[in-house]
């Protein structure tokens, strides 16, 4: 062991003894039961199974009292990728000049070890102390059989995640105050889902906003488009303003929604414009899902599917499209939500409002409809899969060409269909307008950017379209989720299978005057139960 550093095992505690001035002292509490031993007349075996609770004690205390010393290359010894550590560690005393480091353990459980930092942030004649909370896992070596702590960017901050690194110096970009279209003022303070956005957006645009750079403790993103996030500021910078699309009433509206449901996100948009009025997640892993998530959207694709019908000339909202107990595509068997009476009679207004599988899935092999049919509805006339360009990162959705049984399954949003709310308020924008216009969050004057661009759809199909989704809001499956909103309103309600899942995906989407809004609710149940009520309050809310 190292001179400076003493190990005892007194009472049922382990304790770690830092020595070396400017670092902390710190105990590590853990539940001590025995371990292997090797035999004496033999070399030692390699162990296996779970690290025991005295491994796992013994190997955090070691790694972090070498982390505490500054010594980056012991640390990394103790991990099960030493060479990733130690860059990361060393980074951490040079790049982000952290100094005078204690780290305090929590109780661990089983592997898990949760640990306290407080640290003193130094950069030319600036002082500033630094504290947080981390965890660290201890697992067994594949091939030697040590308890080593399991390697993660996330144990040197719980931000940082693989590539990033910490620096600390002049700020990447001078920083930015992002106002909306009312010229009130957004923070993360007021509209913590917008941290992301505002992150980003500080990274493509602060350089032209007019502001100067600050002094910071920031996390380096691996890649120029995430940009960099702000951990602790050391000197302020001047702040230039950034004009954004989105509404703070709808904002407000949005984060308020989304927060009583668990794994959600909302996006709300001006159908007129295609600017973007509001955005919000509410999700453990912080993720922007509103923006970037990839999930099948159920029955909500039944907007585009219903247009690729009419646009077909298979169908039309007064023409016929039975809804049938199940149907079969290419020996792959589909049913409706249970509790929904077949109709042999209906029309495609009474299968969409009702949203009804089967119909849809019976009508994917009329003529004229092609493995590529909806693909190209999908691209051509609502923009989807191109190449938008928001002003942050998004994800623009996916609908492949599916041969097999998928052709049917995509025409109800599942199979290899996949969508985020950005995509579907977008679909939903278009529907009713019949003009696809990207959707955007700063203007495209902003930077002159090229956006994606699509037909649109014929006024007959338009008009057909917000038919349907008006009884669908009225007195379809959306009834309930929009009861309480008067005026020009319509909806679609989607429940999208998971593997693995308990319970669907809540999908949901509806418009109100000039606002689209779409929501997700990850095992949400029906769309109508959980992101129905998300987006009728945003709808509430305006622009």
């Amino acid at each position: 062991m190292r001179k400076g550093v003493k190990v005892a095992l007194v009472g049922g505690v382990f304790a770690v003894m830092v020595g070396g001035a400017g670092y902390g002292a710190y105990n590590l509490v853990n539940g001590v039961t025995g371990g292997g031993s090797a035999s004496s007349s033999g070399p030692e075996a390699v162990k296996t199974g779970p690290p025991t609770d005295k491994e796992t004690a013994e190997t955090a205390g070691k790694f972090l009292a070498a982390w505490a010393k500054g010594d980056a290359d012991e640390a990394s010894t103790y991990t099960n990728n030493a060479e990733v550590a130690s860059l990361l560690l060393t980074g951490y005393r040079e790049d982000a000049h952290l100094t005078k480091v204690k780290l305090t353990p929590g109780k661990a459980t089983g592997a898990r070890v949760p640990f306290s930092v407080e640290a003193t942030v130094s950069y030319e004649g600036k002082t500033k102390p630094f504290a947080y909370e981390s965890e660290l896992t201890v697992v067994r070596g594949v091939t030697t059989g040590r308890a080593l702590v399991d390697w993660d960017a996330s144990v040197v901050h719980p931000d940082l995640e693989d590539g990033d690194t910490l620096q600390t110096g002049e700020a990447a970009a001078p920083p930015i105050e992002a106002v909306d279209r009312h010229g009130e003022v957004l923070d993360k303070k007021d509209h913590p889902s917008l941290g992301p956005v505002l992150d980003q957006l500080r990274a493509k645009y602060g350089d032209t906003a007019g502001g100067t750079p600050g002094v910071e403790l920031y996390v380096q993103h691996e890649t120029e488009e995430e940009g960099t996030e702000t951990l602790l500021t050391l000197a302020k910078g001047k702040a230039g303003q950034l004009e954004t699309t989105l509404s703070a009433p709808a904002q407000k509206a949005a984060e308020k929604a989304v927060a009583a449901y668990p794994e959600s996100s909302v996006v709300a948009v001006q159908p007129s414009s295609g600017e973007i009025l509001a955005v919000a997640n509410h999700r453990a892993d912080q993720f922007n899902a509103a923006f970037e998530g990839k999930m099948a959207p159920g029955s909500t694709m039944k907007i585009v599917s219903a247009a690729m019908l009419i646009d077909k000339g298979v169908t039309r909202a007064s023409g016929p499209a039975p809804c049938p107990k199940t149907a079969v595509w290419q020996s792959h068997r589909i049913e409706n939500l249970p509790g929904l009476a077949p109709n042999e009679n209906a029309t495609l207004a009474d299968s969409f409002a009702r949203s009804c599988n089967t119909a849809f899935v019976k009508l994917v092999d009329e003529e004229g409809i092609t493995d590529e049919s909806l693909t190209e509805e999908a691209q051509n006339r609502f923009g989807l899969g191109l190449d938008w360009k928001a002003g942050v990162r998004t994800v623009d959705g996916t609908v492949p060409a599916s041969p097999g049984p998928d052709r049917a399954s995509n025409m109800i949003g599942q199979g290899q269909v996949q969508l985020n709310p950005l995509n579907l308020a977008s679909v939903t924008a278009t529907a009713i307008t019949g003009t696809f216009r990207q959707p955007v969050v700063v203007a495209q004057g902003m930077d002159d950017r090229e956006l994606a661009r699509a037909d649109g759809l014929p006024a007959s199909t338009v008009q057909q379209l917000r038919q349907m989704m008006n009884r669908t809001a009225v007195s379809g499956s959306g009834a309930r989720a929009m009861s309480k909103l008067s005026g020009n309103i319509g909806a679609k309600t989607g429940s999208a299978e998971v593997d693995g899942q308990a319970k669907p995906n809540s999908w949901f989407t509806g418009y109100r005057g000039d606002v689209a809004a779409a929501a997700v609710a990850e095992e949400g149940g029906h769309g109508g139960d959980t992101a129905g009520p998300i987006v009728a309050a945003v709808l509430a809310a305006g622009s």
